[in-house]
């Protein structure tokens, strides 16, 4: 049991910082702050929790002597997942500590509940590493880049998705074998970028908060701009991407059985239920009517003219690897005209315990709501459901493919990097913006480099903590207490 007092544990400390700010405005702090209030005094309420938290205070990383086991953490999880699934996923955990760190939320989150914050709420991505941000296509069919993962989303301090992010650009670079400056500036690029636009943000009015967005143009434009940046691996991602739809994924992913389309197995990555599973099919479609009342009217309609055809589980991700996962294939006016949607399991957020819990009495309605609230523009096929059978589980829906692509952390060089992360940067500071107050924590931030100094900082003894608890892992792997299935 800790010896720490309740008024020092982690939840307390982010209590208090939120109180002082309270108090400082005026009345409760928020993501969204009810009333108006002119911009000098939300600036006032940023130096003042700056007074409070000096921004050299995010330097520091330390685990505390009673810190939880990772692994241990981590195999809490598995009970709520599928167990022949549950080898993969540590099997992709294994591959590196960057690869561990991708599916290790759950620890960071118990890690920076302990670390200062300021007292300043945003919508959080919750899982706001280098490989949860990527293009996809918007309904007006222009590619954007933006966050796209949002299973962890939960409002909480903003300063928790810049750290994740800043020490994920470090182990991408040690993944990349760069040097220890290269991963530093790459860090730095990523927090500069977030101060510099949030400054910016600060300075516009909300309606302009809330029409930008970071467009595949941008990239480019930006790439080219850079020096020494090379332009090549951008402009692939965006060829990628722009070729990533669903009728890739039908032509990938299906077959024709007796003259209708059908996913063809790939045991364990994409089955069919069994004869068995009756009920969760029947469970499937019912789930499907409901999805469908969580859409607006006009894309209701486009959703009808469409038809139920297949259904399948698949495996996706690195830290989603066991939850239930299911792909529906529908098709349209004829076979050059097939929608796959995506119906994905959606549990308590890791942040819940440290954060506060969701309004949300759904969780599937928890992340599409994050999710269109941190988002430029969102799949317009985005819904929730509660599923039927023994267990009632919270699911959301999505396409499964959107014109949607990442960096490949395998190809991207030490400028690249820094590109990228700078893109990451502008895009967390655009979707917290929106949700959060961005007067206060552009003045928090300030003009000088302070903040960015001390994440920096952050970022690297954090990746050697990340480090550390792949190391557990590894030694947890060689004497059998994890189960692991590689090259899946």
């Amino acid at each position: 049991m800790s010896k720490r007092s309740a008024a020092e544990t982690p939840a307390a400390r982010i209590v208090a910082a939120e109180e002082r700010a309270a108090q400082l405005e005026g009345g409760p702090q928020g993501v969204v702050r009810d009333g108006w209030l002119p911009a000098r005094e939300h600036a006032a309420l940023g130096k003042a929790a700056r007074k409070a938290t000096p921004r050299a205070a995010h330097a520091a990383w330390q685990p505390p002597p009673d810190r939880a086991d990772p692994i241990a953490l981590l195999r809490g999880q598995d009970a709520e997942r599928v167990p022949e699934l549950v080898p993969i996923r540590w099997g992709r955990m294994s591959v590196s500590p960057f690869t561990f760190y991708r599916g290790a939320a759950l620890v960071m989150a118990a890690d920076l509940a302990g670390t200062p914050v300021s007292g300043l709420r945003v919508q959080l991505c919750g899982d706001a590493h280098l490989m949860n941000f990527g293009v996809f296509g918007a309904p007006d069919r222009t590619l954007i880049f933006d966050v796209n993962d949002f299973d962890e989303t939960l409002p909480g301090p903003w300063e928790w998705d810049v750290k994740r992010l800043a020490a994920s650009v470090v182990l991408a670079a040690r993944h990349r074998g760069f040097t220890t400056a290269q991963g530093r500036d790459a860090a730095l690029a990523a927090v500069c970028s977030y101060r510099t636009w949030m400054a910016r943000y600060a300075a516009a009015d909300n309606r302009a908060v809330w029409y930008s967005r970071v467009t595949a143009d941008d990239a480019l434009a930006l790439a080219q701009e850079t020096a020494g940046a090379r332009t090549k691996t951008t402009a692939t991602m965006l060829a990628k991407a722009r070729a990533h739809d669903s009728l890739q994924a039908f032509d990938k992913l299906t077959t024709v059985v007796d003259g209708v389309p059908r996913f063809v197995d790939r045991p364990p990555l994409i089955v069919h239920l069994g004869p068995d599973q009756a009920d969760l099919a029947g469970a499937g479609r019912r789930a499907f009517a409901d999805y469908r009342r969580t859409l607006s009217d006009d894309w209701r309609t486009l959703l009808d003219r469409y038809t139920f055809v297949d259904l399948a589980f698949k495996v996706v991700g690195v830290g989603s690897v066991g939850t239930r996962d299911l792909v529906v294939l529908l098709m349209g006016r004829d076979d050059g005209d097939p929608l796959i949607l995506q119906l994905k399991e959606a549990g308590p957020s890791v942040l819940e315990p440290w954060a506060g819990r969701s309004r949300y009495s759904n969780h599937g309605h928890r992340v599409v709501a994050g999710q269109r609230l941190m988002q430029a523009a969102s799949d317009i096929f985005l819904g929730w459901v509660r599923g039927g059978g023994a267990q009632r589980r919270d699911l959301y829906w999505r396409q499964l493919h959107d014109m949607k692509a990442a960096i490949p952390a395998e190809q991207v060089r030490p400028a690249g990097l820094e590109l990228y992360a700078g893109l990451c940067g502008w895009t967390l500071a655009r979707a917290h913006a929106r949700s959060g107050d961005r007067m206060a924590i552009a003045a928090y931030l300030g003009a000088g480099d302070a903040f960015d100094r001390a994440v920096a900082d952050f970022a690297r003894a954090y990746a050697d903590q990340a480090e550390r608890d792949y190391a557990l892992l590894s030694r947890a792997i060689k004497l059998g207490k994890v189960a692991v299935e590689t090259g899946v």
